[in-house]
């Protein structure tokens, strides 16, 4: 093999690695943009389920201070249902009868 050859043969080589570093930077960055790609989804989607969630306790809050407030509102009602008809039982009752000796 004469050094002209040898020369082509490096630079045959050479280029070879040359040309499969290209490519392995080329994938390289694609992998990165892929990568950054799916972060920012990712991203998204937890803070679109963040907001989801905050919604539902803020639902959940409003649902509870209604419940509590029908429960109170049901408390008096009853207490005074309940007044209402010892009252009239009260008013209404026939005379108990008196105990004889």
């Amino acid at each position: 093999m004469t050094t002209e050859e040898r020369f082509e043969r490096i630079e045959h080589v050479t280029a070879g690695l040359a040309e499969e570093q290209r490519r392995f930077r080329e994938e390289s960055r694609q992998l990165w943009r892929d990568t950054q790609r799916q972060l920012n989804e990712a991203a998204a989607r937890l803070n679109d389920l963040t907001l989801r969630v905050a919604d539902a306790n803020e639902r959940m809050d409003r649902m509870e201070e209604q419940s509590r407030a029908a429960d109170h509102e049901l408390r008096e009602r009853i207490a005074a249902l309940v007044s209402a008809i010892g009252q009239w039982m009260a008013r209404d009752a026939p005379p108990s009868p008196r105990p004889q000796n």
